[in-house]
């Protein structure tokens, strides 16, 4: 595993992450890997990401099964209030 040193990290900031920690039960270390693996994602991650969206348009451009017309939304409406 890599290793990472920041220097020069503003004294609120500092703190902000220290509360954040203690608040989670970890070391500040661990908070600042698990705040990068939030908001930064892996290559895999964004091709499982690219996947998802791929699968979901194929979803969308599918057809329904359903066969025959529908009575538009109007038409049902307009059926339920004469009854």
């Amino acid at each position: 595993m890599a290793t990472l040193y920041v220097e020069n990290v503003p004294d609120e900031l500092y703190k902000a992450l220290r509360k954040r920690a203690r608040q989670r039960r970890r070391s500040i270390a661990a908070e600042i890997i698990t705040l990068l693996e939030e908001n930064y994602p892996t290559e895999a991650e964004l091709q499982a990401r690219a996947e998802w969206i791929d699968r979901l348009e194929r979803l969308r451009r599918k057809k329904p099964r359903a066969r025959g017309p529908f009575p538009s939304t109007e038409e049902m409406l307009r059926e339920d209030r004469s009854r």
